[in-house]
């Protein structure tokens, strides 16, 4: 759980692997870094998020790469933000010494982060002060691949075997005679390093505390907006931070997560790169982000949605940060996984898959940017209109749905759920503003999809809404987020019947929920995994819109103490032992933490959620 003081303890290492649990994340709007509390980095991609790895030890502890700053004989440590902040504390205590190391992704002096422009200054700051004692620092710089580096004025230039693209220099307050070396501490003694990048600061003046307290002041005038008053205060702000981090400032568009490739579950095959825009989380984070007094964010994020739509023509369910299509997925045999979880993935094969979905998320998102009275140009409601038209239609195709399954598609419920949504929005849309269109028969059509989901996916055996729109298959989690998206009211005995369901048979105990049982869904890849953090977050929305405030506040709790002691949460958890999975960290869980403590907070105060 988070814990701004937490108390030091032994550093762990699950098959010479970190757990994610012990991982923190800086990043400046353009890449992000995850920092273990050994002190070590094991994944940073540079100069983009989607970009390859410069560090990635967190694929292969051996070949992956890593820049390690830690004491020789470490005994225990611990983590913890600068408050309101992206700047990432480690404590570490040795055997002569305690030693307190202050790690960030620099920002520009002055950066204002609700700008749609990069606030990044393209190095990293590593700070090290000896608090107590002494203490023998080793500090390793090793890019994936190796790395060779020469003597520089000011320090070195180093040459990623990998990366010849980058231009990286190494700067420090104290002599570097190669990627590796050591230095006696006393008490007070300091030792600074910056990795650069792109442009090359090695002839600025130095000075990396300069560079901590201005990156941690743009944070902090960031944080100022933020209007949340509810349960979890700490850990909500947290999270606000953390999608910060996910986003990319200059582009307004939203990684997943920032990693590729970590497992659900250990050994299993489930690896997928999140490094890249899905339309959908990007409609549940202008949401989130909106309701806590980020509307610059949530325009942003917007307006990258309807541009990447323009782009493309036809709506794709992920893109890269710049709104292009995504890589195709291809495996990294030269690296052997998280915990030896091959295979390691680089780009996505679902992104060309049929997700119905996206048409209500894309008009969604259009009718969110327009609320302000924002004007529709005749060719943007040309091409929302076409989709409206398609989702009038292709409900009644197969698709992937939400999940993305790898094996034959289906008629999913939420996918048609979501073809209501775009149809409810589009006839919104053309209605307020005036608009030319067949909006009565949106209209029409959208009630008609409404009453086929309380209807043809109701199983009268199982007294629940089915994953599919026929009433067969098995139960789906994603069924919770209908009431969230209007398209039926959480209190219509129907959902209430299934949200009862799936609470009971998809639970994985302590308020934890599976997506849905592959024994019953079969999604065309071998193995299990865990429980989907956001699921159990949709959970609490229901029990509020069904009037089960104390049910609903209980069960938050007990998520939000899930989180690392940093404040993070991952995509799902072990059930059975309450270990991390999945890419870390997961922006759909901060989004629930966030969604569902402004509900619950609302609630609490007479107000609707």
């Amino acid at each position: 759980m988070l814990d701004p003081d937490p108390p030091f303890r032994p550093v762990r290492r699950q098959e010479g692997y970190p757990a994610l649990e012990d991982l923190g994340l800086i990043g400046d709007g353009t890449t992000a870094a995850l920092v273990s509390v050994d002190g070590s980095i094991p994944w940073l991609c540079l100069p983009r998020f989607d970009s390859d790895p410069l560090l990635c030890g967190l694929l292969d502890r051996e070949h992956g790469g890593h820049f390690t700053l830690t004491v020789d004989g470490l005994r225990e440590a611990r983590q913890f933000y600068e408050p309101d902040t992206a700047v990432l504390v480690t404590e570490l205590r040795g055997p002569t010494g305690l030693v307190r190391i202050t790690d960030a992704l620099a920002l520009r002096a002055g950066a204002d982060l609700s700008d749609d422009a990069g606030g990044g200054r393209g190095e990293l700051v590593r700070s090290a002060v000896v608090q107590a004692g002494t203490a023998r620092l080793r500090a390793e710089l090793e890019p994936r691949g190796d790395g060779q580096s020469r003597a520089l004025y000011g320090g070195l230039e180093v040459s990623a075997s990998r990366r010849p693209d980058l231009r990286l220099h190494l700067r420090s307050n104290r002599p570097l005679t190669g990627l590796r070396t050591e230095h006696d501490l006393q008490e007070g003694d300091r030792l600074d390093l910056v990795l650069s990048w792109g442009r090359i600061h090695r002839h600025h003046r130095f000075d990396p505390e300069v560079m901590v307290r201005q990156t941690m002041e743009a944070w902090r005038r960031w944080m100022r907006k933020c209007s949340y008053g509810g349960p979890q205060e700490a850990l909500v702000r947290r999270s606000v931070i953390t999608l910060k981090l996910c986003d990319d400032w200059g582009n307004g568009s939203l990684v997943a997560a920032p990693t590729s490739s970590l497992p659900a579950p250990i050994g299993g095959a489930r690896n997928w790169d999140y490094r890249y825009t899905w339309i959908r989380d990007a409609a549940y984070s202008v949401f989130a982000l909106r309701r806590v007094g980020f509307e610059e964010e949530a325009d942003a994020f917007l307006g990258w949605v309807l541009d990447a739509f323009e782009q493309s023509r036809r709506p794709r369910i992920m893109y890269t940060l710049d709104g292009r299509p995504v890589p195709e997925e291809i495996h990294d045999a030269g690296l052997e996984g998280y915990r030896r979880s091959a295979p390691v993935r680089w780009g996505n094969g679902a992104a060309d898959q049929r997700q119905h979905d996206v048409y209500g998320e894309v008009l969604d998102c259009a009718d969110q940017w327009l609320l302000p009275g924002r004007e529709l140009q005749p060719a943007l409601w040309s091409g929302l209109s076409e989709l409206a038209e398609t989702a009038a239609h292709t409900w009644q195709q197969p698709d992937q749905g939400i999940w993305e399954v790898r094996s034959e598609g289906r008629i999913f419920t939420y996918s048609v759920g979501m073809c209501q949504v775009a149809l409810n929005r589009a006839a919104a849309i053309g209605e307020r503003l005036c608009l030319s269109g067949p909006i009565d028969t949106w209209r029409a059509t959208a009630e008609k999809l409404r009453r086929l989901i309380l209807d043809q996916a109701w199983n009268e055996e199982k007294q629940c809404l089915s994953e599919h729109l026929d009433g067969s298959g098995g139960l789906d989690a994603s069924l919770l987020a209908l009431p969230l998206r209007k398209v039926v009211p959480a209190d219509h005995p129907r959902m209430a019947a299934t949200t009862a369901a799936i609470a009971e048979r998809l639970s994985a105990g302590d308020g934890l929920l599976y997506r849905y049982l592959h024994e019953d869904s079969p999604d065309g890849l071998a193995g299990d995994e865990g429980a989907f953090m956001l699921c159990s977050f949709w959970l609490v929305d229901n029990l509020i819109l069904q009037g089960h405030q104390d049910r609903a506040a209980d069960l938050y709790a007990t998520l939000c103490a899930r989180a690392n002691p940093v404040g993070l949460m991952p995509e799902q958890i072990d059930p059975s032992t309450g270990t991390f999975m999945g890419n870390f960290p997961q922006a759909f869980s901060h989004i629930g933490i966030i969604a569902s403590g402004v509900n619950l907070a609302r609630a609490e105060g007479g107000t609707p959620a």
